[in-house]
């Protein structure tokens, strides 16, 4: 019995282990697309009406997302926390009028800056073609990673420990 527990255990950690560096090469795959240019925005109108402007010489964390991606709203408690220690700009892409998005924040419990991308604007700009998509720039807004598909809070945090 132990043995077969051995094995199913094995098993197991080589399907995750397989499955992680299929999500990473993948990823990387989705990630060639990208805008990778230093970026120029300075300032963007969030859902609430009111204009952040993004603080110079900090690091800045990008994510893409939408209310009707399931993979989105699995990550959403990972950039939410993320968000209570970096400065997090979240873009909700074709997901509704404002009011509906803030209603989608509000149940779900969740409080990070939110810009409306209704037209696809800044997802046009920044050539994002799959959700979610999470951008990281250095302090001197520089590009440094990029992540196609769910991103793991403890991957967020090591990240913003090398951007930083």
């Amino acid at each position: 019995m132990k043995d077969k527990i051995k094995k199913y255990i094995k098993e197991i950690i080589i399907f995750v282990f397989i499955l992680a560096v299929a999500m990473n090469v993948l990823s990387y795959y989705r990630g060639l697309d990208l805008n990778k240019d230093k970026l120029n925005i300075q300032t963007f109108n969030l859902i609430d009406d009111s204009e952040y402007n993004i603080l110079i010489d900090k690091p800045l964390i990008i994510h893409f997302w939408a209310t009707w991606c399931p993979t989105c709203k699995l990550e959403a408690s990972n950039i939410e926390k993320l968000s209570k220690d970096y400065e997090v700009i979240t873009i909700a892409v074709q997901s509704g009028t404002n009011e509906e998005i803030q209603k989608y924040i509000k149940e779900n419990d969740l409080s990070f800056r939110v810009v409306n991308d209704k037209e696809g604007f800044y997802s046009s700009k920044f050539n994002i073609k799959a959700f979610p998509t999470t951008l990281i720039y250095d302090k001197e807004q520089n590009l440094k990673f990029s992540e196609v598909g769910y991103t793991t809070t403890a991957g967020l945090y090591a990240r913003m420990t090398l951007v930083e």
